[in-house]
């Protein structure tokens, strides 16, 4: 069962969110690439490598002995954080998701800002043959996918990004709705309603009065 999450929060709203994007690509069959997140670690586990080192030989040698490299692995340790942040705010830059499909490759990142309840995904796109991106900047409210109680319902989630993503809606046909991109929302808000748990417990209680 999904996880209840406070609907004021807007950290929690986009982790969640982008927690569930790689999951609905992959079930469609997008292979990911975690070439990005692979680097972050190294780069990340390599920085405490050398500070758990640099503190083992200093404590067993004495500091005599080993200042000499522990001034080198300062260097180094702040040289990896460095780079550590920098592949974060300039290289990353928000990116959850990049992989590939029949021949397409595809990027996607996402962003909030301050105090806006809004989903922000900037997309890219290119055919592995071709050297040009497509890019494509799509939003919508949270609320279009959470219900009043908190909880994530991925259909009209799913709905929102085959209907925006031209590439998704190509492998998932099924949920694309033609009418999301003029901003109407009344399936989407019968989806929510629907499998909201609040809706159901009602649903539940008319169906024991009528019994």
């Amino acid at each position: 069962m999904a996880n209840k999450i406070t609907l004021h929060s807007l950290p929690d709203l986009k982790n969640t969110t982008d927690d569930a994007l790689p999951n609905y690509l992959t079930s469609l069959k997008f292979k990911q690439s975690h070439f990005y997140a692979d680097v972050r670690l190294a780069l990340g586990y390599t920085a405490v490598v050398i500070a758990a080192a640099t503190f083992y030989f200093d404590w067993t040698l004495g500091w005599d002995k080993t200042k000499y490299w522990t001034a080198w692995a300062v260097v180094f340790y702040f040289g990896l954080n460095g780079a550590f942040t920098y592949w974060m705010w300039y290289v990353e830059k928000g990116l959850i998701f990049t992989g590939e499909k029949d021949g397409i490759q595809l990027t996607i990142s996402s962003r909030t800002e301050q105090h806006v309840p809004t989903y922000y995904l900037t997309v890219r796109s290119k055919k592995s043959s071709s050297g040009t991106w497509k890019e494509s900047k799509i939003k919508a409210p949270f609320t279009r996918w959470f219900s009043a109680d908190g909880f994530f319902v991925p259909k009209p989630f799913q709905q929102w990004l085959a209907s925006e993503i031209g590439v998704v809606g190509e492998a998932d046909p099924s949920n694309v709705v033609e009418d999301i991109g003029r901003g109407s929302s009344n399936s989407l808000n019968t989806t929510l309603e629907s499998k909201s748990p609040s809706s159901q417990k009602a649903g539940s209680t008319r169906s024991r009065r009528k019994a």
